[in-house]
């Protein structure tokens, strides 16, 4: 299943009170709010974390989130690269077979054994939870094709939006980049600092060695 394949380019940013207000006045369409309970995987070493790989169990579904493989062209010209690197890109994989065989590969273990549905799969490649939080979620539509902005309340107290933009796997990055540009242009945002996701300020207060380890690496 190709069909299960696709990328996300996403931005996020600092939300404040006015920021709802601002979606409104641009033309967003609020399309609903919901409660997410994500809980993330690793190994007691972190294989996969520190490749940047994010395997999370969201609502009971089962995702992979992958570097991609940056292509040339996207690193070209400063202002380029610049709005580049606001933003992060991740192949996603949704189907839980598709992301066994991955974890599978980046592990170094056998394929040989025939991996259930259940719960057990996580012990035989000795995966553990190491952060489950719950975010309210409000998310918005701009009229501009694809674009969905996020307003996420964590409960351990932070605050984040993003702005994402799905791209078919192969498809355009770099017009992804420039819709998310226009959208912080109209939501008025103007630091171009990069704002750190819900993952990275958990671990920080949570797991301070964890993070540590991934700031080494230069994967946070």
């Amino acid at each position: 299943g190709e069909s299960t394949m696709s990328v996300e380019v996403e931005r996020k940013f600092l939300c404040s009170e006015d920021t709802v207000r601002t979606l409104e006045e641009i033309g967003a369409v609020c399309v609903g709010q919901r409660q997410i309970q994500d809980r993330y995987f690793d190994t007691p070493r972190f294989d996969l974390t520190l490749r940047d790989m994010w395997l999370r169990n969201r609502g009971g579904c089962w995702e992979l989130k992958c570097p991609t493989v940056a292509s040339g062209s996207e690193e070209a010209g400063s202002k380029k690269s610049e709005m580049a690197a606001l933003c992060t890109h991740y192949r996603e994989i949704t189907s839980l077979p598709e992301i066994q065989l991955k974890v599978t590969e980046v592990l170094g273990l056998s394929e040989t054994r025939s991996w259930h549905q259940d719960q057990s799969w996580l012990s035989n490649m000795n995966l553990v939870c190491f952060a489950e939080f719950k975010t309210e979620r409000r998310s918005f539509t701009l009229e501009e094709g694809g674009v969905q902005v996020d307003l996420d309340q964590t409960d351990f107290g932070y605050h984040v939006g993003e702005i994402e933009v799905v791209v078919a796997e192969g498809g355009d990055i770099q017009a992804a980049l420039e819709k998310i540009q226009r959208t912080a242009q109209r939501l008025g945002l103007t630091a171009d600092q990069k704002v750190e996701g819900k993952m990275h300020v958990y671990l920080q207060r949570n797991h301070p060695e964890h993070y540590a380890r991934l700031l080494s690496e230069h994967i946070l």
